[in-house]
């Protein structure tokens, strides 16, 4: 809990000055008055300035940076981390020379730490967000690598007649399978096992 205590010769003044402080909006804080202003005897002698404590509310995507650079902190590398509104919520780009540590092998890493962040955030958050984490562009490379393999995967299944089992994958990538041939005219996909062994199924229609 962040709090400071700010003083003013009114109540509105100590608030604003606090607010100026951190730099954040009115919403973003709980006000306690601690004392209240007087004027003293005669408006001169003895007077007092108005004492307040600033409660700060945490923010939840803040909260989630916050806690990415203690990781990175922890493990001694140096992340670029930026923000960016996607129409699903929140992406969140990683930046830098030792992004393999991070990505881990098919993302595995990634996804964890992606799991972490939004346990974080969501802590804080109001509502419900979701945060996807990228790195070096891993999820774009990711989703045309698995694109491709959908497509080969369905050549070979058309021209064997013999369904094929995919190796498991995370729910993300498992419906970028699903998306990339639901369509597909001689070939259908379905989901079997339990997680994390869940797997996709490329069968004829």
């Amino acid at each position: 809990m962040k709090t400071i205590v700010v003083t003013g010769k009114t109540i509105d003044e100590a608030i604003k000055s606090g607010l100026n402080q951190w730099n954040v909006p009115e919403d973003r804080v709980k006000t306690k008055v601690l004392e209240q202003p007087s004027k003293g005897l005669f408006g001169l002698i003895g007077s007092k300035d108005a004492k307040v404590e600033l409660e700060l509310i945490p923010d939840a995507l803040e909260e989630a940076v916050a806690f990415l650079e203690d990781v990175f902190r922890t493990m001694d590398i140096q992340v670029k981390i930026d923000r960016e509104q996607t129409a699903d919520g929140v992406q969140i780009n990683l930046n830098g020379k030792e992004m393999g540590i991070l990505i881990g092998r098919r993302g595995q890493t990634l996804d964890s730490l992606q799991y972490l962040v939004n346990i974080v955030a969501n802590r804080y958050a109001a509502s419900h967000i979701r945060i996807v984490l990228d790195a070096e562009k891993f999820r774009l490379r990711r989703r045309q690598t698995l694109e491709e393999l959908s497509d080969r995967l369905a050549m070979r299944v058309i021209r064997t007649r013999k369904e094929v089992v995919l190796e498991p994958m995370s729910p993300q990538e498992r419906k970028v399978i699903h998306s990339q041939l639901q369509n597909h005219p001689e070939v259908k996909t379905f989901s079997k096992g339990e997680e994390p062994n869940r797997r996709v199924v490329i069968a004829i229609r």
